[in-house]
Order: structure tokens, then C-alpha cells, then sequence
């Protein structure tokens, strides 16, 4: 028997507030064979919606690709408004190998998905990641520079232009943005980030954004780290809201130990920390040693482990 591949993406589109249209979108990728669909956690401050999907490569790149035409379908930019950075309806689709396949595999994959979009749906598509044709590009936070409006109207006013056109514009396209479904950013990489909100138990948003401006990289913090405050749903409480880019050289005990010192030098405790998506059972077990300091621990000992192991024989 074939030993069957996986593949995790982490997608994002920009509606969280209409009910009915993240609903239309998701359904895309409910039910779909061969692709499991995990959750999605619509926000409607930031007006996007993550969904989290495991799949085989073809299943999950013919579900994607669906995915997105629904948003380009229901979502305009021209009226969409959040506070999370966005270029476009389906603002990223980013690929990650997660069992018996490569990066350079899933590389190709998020190629034929770019090309697809492009030719299947006409918006303009942004490679990242390891498909990124330039070192800068490989951020996404180069090509949302501006986001929707700015990117727009930047490339709009430089179409003679080709040192803009080649440091701006999408791969894919005709140095445009689409005028209703702006640009999608489509990516593999090694892993995805994890996401993580610490929650302090004051209402200070102020607090929140000074410590948050300690731990991210780019204001002196951790270089793996990207860091912003605000109040999640449900809460009364500041939040540092966290994207950790690497969780091996930058675990997250120590990232939380930072906080919580910072935030006790203005008097204020740690409410909790909030694990936001999916993330590696490795993130918590670095946890577990750090605090619990685990002698001749080895993951065969972890009863889930070995359950896995047995799926895959």
C-alpha cells in the first residue's frame, strides 16, 4: 500500500464579522475527501478568518483553490476593513510538509495552486516563503507594505516604473492589483508560526503594547518574534498577541517569562496564556522540561505518540 502524504495549511481570508460569508467560504473545505478540516477562528475586530486544514496534496490543493474562488466571489476589498494587515479577499495560503513529503514537493505544490489561481480565477498572486523570487519577498509583511489601498495605489502610479514593478508587484498578474479581490499570497515553508496570546490581568491597553513592543523583533525584542496588544473576544483584559516564527530558538516559556517580568515591574500579573490554532506538541513539551525539569524523558513515553505511530504502520 502507498504511503499516503500530508500537507498542513493554515489559510486566511478576510471576513469575520458576516456570519453567513465566512460560513460560504469555509464550506469549501468542509467535508471535502481527503482533507480534514480542523477549525477556523473568525475575528471580527481584525474582519479575517484563519482555518486551520490537514490534507493529501491533490484533495487539499483542489479545496483551496475552491476556497478561494467562494472568497474572491463574496468578499470587496473596496469596503473591507480590519484592524490585521490584508492585500486581498483571500489574503494568504500558506503550505507546510507535515508527513512523508518535502519542502521542495510542497514548493511545487504551492506553485500550481498560485498558477491556478491566476489562470482559474484572474487575481494576481504573490509568491512567499521558499517560492519567494527575492530574499525580501519571502516576508510577508514586505508584500503587504501598504496593504490593500497603498499597494494599490502605489503599483497604479508606477506602471512605467520597473524598479517598483519588480521590488512590488505580484508574480502573477499584470503589475495590478484586482480592483475587488486584491492579491493572494501563497507560500510553503518548513513550519508554520505559532500563535499566541498572553493575557494580563489589567485593562490597560497601554501596558499591553509597551511589553509587547519589548518582545517583538523589529523594536529590539526576539528576532523570531512579532508581537501587537489588544483585547480578545470574550475578554475584559489586555493581551501581547504573539506570531512565533521559531519555536526552537525561542521557546515559549522564555518568551512568557519575559512578560510576565515586564509586566510585574508595572504591578500587573499574567492571567493566562491562550494557544490561538494548531501548534507542535513540542511547543508544550519544551514547556514541561523547562518547569517540571523531565529526567530521561522520551516522546515513546507519551501514550497519544505512540497511537499516531500505530495510524501510520
Amino acid at each position: 500500500m502507498a504511503v499516503k502524504q500530508y500537507v498542513h495549511s493554515a489559510p486566511n481570508f478576510s471576513a469575520g464579522r458576516d456570519k453567513a460569508v465566512v460560513d460560504a467560504v469555509v464550506n469549501e473545505v468542509r467535508n471535502v475527501p481527503g482533507v480534514r478540516f480542523i477549525d477556523c477562528y473568525p475575528d471580527a475586530d481584525f474582519d479575517r478568518t484563519p482555518v486551520e486544514l490537514i490534507g493529501e496534496p491533490e484533495p487539499l490543493a483542489k479545496a483551496l483553490v475552491a476556497m478561494a474562488g467562494k472568497a474572491y466571489e463574496l468578499i470587496d476589498m473596496r469596503v473591507q476593513k480590519g484592524k490585521h494587515p490584508r492585500i486581498g479577499a483571500q489574503d494568504t495560503i500558506p503550505l507546510f510538509p507535515l508527513r512523508n513529503i518535502g519542502l521542495d514537493e510542497v514548493k511545487e505544490l504551492a506553485f500550481r495552486i498560485g498558477r491556478e489561481l491566476w489562470e482559474k480565477y484572474g487575481v494576481p498572486v504573490f509568491f512567499a516563503g521558499v517560492n519567494a523570487r527575492s530574499e525580501e519577498r519571502r516576508e510577508i509583511s514586505f508584500i503587504r507594505q501598504g496593504q490593500y489601498e497603498g499597494l494599490k495605489k502605489l503599483l497604479e502610479e508606477n506602471q512605467g516604473n520597473p524598479t517598483i514593478l519588480e521590488s512590488r508587484a505580484p508574480d502573477l498578474g499584470k503589475g495590478l492589483l484586482s480592483e475587488k479581490s486584491g492579491a493572494t499570497i501563497v507560500s510553503a515553508g518548513e513550519r508554520n508560526l505559532v500563535a499566541v496570546n498572553v493575557l494580563l490581568n489589567t485593562k490597560d491597553l497601554d501596558v499591553a503594547k509597551r511589553i509587547a513592543k519589548m518582545v517583538r523583533g523589529p523594536s529590539g525584542g526576539f528576532s523570531t518574534i512579532r508581537a501587537v496588544a489588544f483585547t480578545p473576544d470574550g475578554y475584559e483584559e489586555a493581551a501581547v498577541s504573539m506570531n512565533m516564527f521559531d519555536t526552537d530558538s525561542t521557546p515559549l516559556y522564555r518568551v512568557v517569562e519575559l512578560i510576565r517580568s515586564e509586566a510585574a515591574s508595572v504591578g500587573v500579573s499574567l492571567k493566562g496564556v491562550q494557544m490561538s490554532g494548531v501548534f507542535p506538541t513540542k511547543v508544550l513539551l519544551q514547556c514541561a522540561n523547562h518547569y517540571l525539569h523531565l529526567l530521561d524523558f522520551q516522546e515513546h513515553q507519551l501514550l497519544e505518540h505512540n497511537m499516531l505511530l500505530l495510524d501510520s504502520e
